[in-house]
C-alpha cells in the first residue's frame, strides 16, 4: 500500500477533533424507520456542548435534528433500524475557544433493532493498570484514551470489553457503556459521580422498570469484587447497542431476566 503524507496545509487545521479531541458525542436512534427518544438525545447533546464550553448555534433545535435524520438518513439512505453517532467539533476561527463556531459529524450503524439484546453474551473482565476520572467531563462522550487503550487490552486477551475503575479502585464503566447488576430484585447501577457516562438509552429502560415495579432500581459505589456476586450482567451502549454479560473471569452468568424486560420495554415503543 502507498503511504501517503499530508502537511498541516493539506488538512483543515480549524476541525480541533483532529488536533485536540475538542469534540462530544452522542447518539440518536432509529427503529422501524423513527426516531426514538430524539427528544432526550438532543437535551443530552445541548448539555454535553455546555459543559465543554461551545457555542451552541441557534440552529441547531430539536427540530433542525428531527428533520436532518429523517431526510438524510431514515429517508435519504433508506435507513430502518440503527444508532447514529452525531460529533459535533470545535474550530479554530476566533480569538476566543468559547466563540468559535462549531461543526459536525455523523455515522450510522445499521442494527436489527437497537432495542433488541444481542444474542452473543460478552466476555468482560477487570483492567487495573488504567482508571477512568469521575469529574464533570467524565460523564459525558468526550476524548477518551483509556477507552481506546481498554479496546485494544480486549481484543489483545480474547475479550470483548474491560471494565474501567475510577481513581478509588471502585467499579465506573466498561470501555464501551454502562453496566446494570442483577441481585434478587435489585439492579445496581454505578453512581455518576463514580464516572458513569450519562445514558438517554439506559436512563429509558430504568425508568421503564421503575414505572412498572418490575425492579428495584439503586444507584451504588460499587467495588470490583461484587460484579462476581450478580446474578446477571447488562451492558447499555448508546453508542452500541445491548448486551448481556455471559462471563467475567471464572463467573458465568445468566441473562433470562434483563432479557424478558428488555422484550417488555421493546413493546412500549
Amino acid at each position: 500500500m502507498e503511504k501517503q503524507y499530508f502537511t498541516s496545509e493539506e488538512l483543515n487545521v480549524k476541525n480541533r477533533a483532529f488536533l485536540f479531541g475538542d469534540a462530544v458525542k452522542v447518539s440518536f436512534f432509529i427503529r422501524n424507520a423513527k426516531l426514538i427518544m430524539d427528544e432526550e438525545c438532543y437535551f443530552f447533546l445541548m448539555a454535553s456542548m455546555r459543559k465543554l464550553r461551545m457555542n451552541i448555534p441557534l440552529a441547531y433545535t430539536l427540530e433542525f435534528f428531527q428533520t436532518l435524520f429523517q431526510k438524510d438518513t431514515i429517508e435519504g439512505k433508506g435507513i430502518t433500524n440503527g444508532i447514529i453517532n452525531f460529533q459535533v467539533f470545535r474550530n479554530s476561527d476566533e480569538i476566543t475557544l468559547a466563540k468559535s463556531s462549531v461543526s459536525y459529524f455523523y455515522e450510522i450503524t445499521e442494527t436489527n433493532d437497537v432495542l433488541s439484546v444481542y444474542q452473543r453474551p460478552l466476555e468482560l473482565d477487570l483492567i487495573k493498570e488504567i482508571n477512568v476520572n469521575n469529574n464533570l467531563l467524565s460523564n459525558i462522550r468526550v476524548h477518551c484514551p483509556e477507552n481506546i487503550y481498554g479496546g485494544i487490552y480486549a481484543q489483545e486477551n480474547d475479550l470483548d470489553d474491560v471494565i474501567l475503575l475510577n481513581p478509588n479502585k471502585r467499579i465506573a464503566r466498561s470501555a464501551s457503556g454502562n453496566l446494570l447488576f442483577l441481585e434478587g430484585n435489585v439492579i445496581k447501577i454505578p453512581k455518576q459521580s463514580e464516572g458513569a457516562y450519562i445514558s438517554p438509552l439506559m436512563e429509558n429502560f430504568v425508568t421503564f422498570l421503575h414505572k412498572n415495579n418490575l425492579a428495584d432500581i439503586q444507584e451504588h459505589e460499587i467495588i470490583a469484587f461484587e460484579s462476581q456476586k450478580a446474578e446477571e450482567i447488562l451492558m447499555i451502549s448508546d453508542e452500541k447497542g445491548i448486551f448481556s454479560v455471559g462471563k467475567i473471569r471464572n463467573k458465568t452468568f445468566g441473562n433470562s431476566r434483563f432479557s424478558e424486560w428488555v422484550e417488555s420495554w421493546k413493546q412500549s415503543f
